[in-house]
């Protein structure tokens, strides 16, 4: 029996019980039984008090996608989809990943880190900035500062969902994305937005986001952005299934973003689209997560 963990109490919400659903019916085609299962914060005992062998993670953001689920779950001995509970605690954190990766010498913007309360550092890198939670999935929270007066306004925005802020570098390019499945990278993504940044609602309700998928880069450029792609998950210890998201700058060349360790499985997402063009169906690929 397979408990489908979706909804949960994050500022994804929305979203993870879209993905939840479509898990969900996948695999009842499959013929394996399951059972949906919409968590919050006060019915945790219930889940346990239900019978069930693993669980598929479909929650998006607190509480799913930070290590908090997968440590109550490590407790009872059952097994999980995804990464672990420490590098999901990791991967949620911006900054703690964006400190690794920099151990690593691999491709970031500059970027200094806010704290709630205190007045921020001089920011050593120059306009425009990226000021977003270091702890908020789907650009919840992310705003452009085009000029220092608008500094405050966006970090006060950033301090509505947690005590950091990460204030980037702003690299204008385009958003490329490459999904990871089972220790292997699928076709990069080109996502084109109509707004300067790639928000909540071009994600998941515009019509007017399109996706390039295969991408527009050459072989090598794609063969290193893929490279770059499994270098990063890897070294945060992620593992099973993920999405690794980076800005090119009009040379092409690449700065990482984030991890999403239990990223969108609805109609608009990503994961999804890079497998069809693997020639993987949405059933398949949740088979693989599930056995992952």
């Amino acid at each position: 029996m397979i408990a489908v963990l979706m909804g949960g109490y994050s500022a994804e919400r929305e979203i993870s019980l879209l993905s939840g659903q479509a898990v969900y019916k996948a695999l009842t085609k499959a013929k394996i039984k399951c059972f949906s299962f919409d968590l919050n914060e006060k019915n945790l005992d219930d889940l346990w008090k239900m019978k069930f062998d693993k669980a598929f993670i479909v929650l998006h953001g607190r509480g799913g996608e930070d290590g908090y689920i997968q440590s109550e779950l490590n407790k009872k001995n059952i097994p999980f989809t995804g990464s672990n509970a420490k590098s999901s605690s990791l991967c949620m954190d911006k900054a703690l990943t964006k400190d690794l990766w920099t151990k690593h010498s691999l491709p970031l913007s500059d970027s200094i880190v806010a704290t709630k309360g205190e007045a921020p550092e001089l920011i050593p890198f120059p306009l425009p900035w990226a000021v977003k939670p270091t702890q908020e999935g789907s650009s919840i929270g992310i705003t452009k500062v085009n000029k220092e007066s608008e500094l405050n306004s966006a970090l006060q925005k950033a301090f509505q969902y947690g005590d950091h802020a990460l204030v980037e570098q702003w690299i204008d390019g385009d958003e490329y994305t490459v999904s990871i499945l089972n220790n292997r990278t699928l076709p990069s993504i080109k996502i084109i937005s109509d707004h300067d940044i790639y928000d909540y609602h071009s994600k998941y309700f515009s019509s007017k986001t399109e996706y390039l998928c295969p991408s527009d880069l050459t072989k090598n450029q794609e063969l290193r952005l893929q490279n770059i792609a499994l270098k990063a998950f890897n070294i945060t210890g992620a593992s099973g299934w993920g999405r690794v998201d980076f800005i090119l700058d009009k040379d092409r060349n690449p700065f990482l973003l984030e991890i999403n360790t239990v990223p969108g499985m609805t109609s608009h997402s990503l994961v999804p689209m890079a497998a069809k063009a693997s020639n993987m169906s949405f059933n398949d690929l949740v088979i693989k997560i599930l056995n992952g």
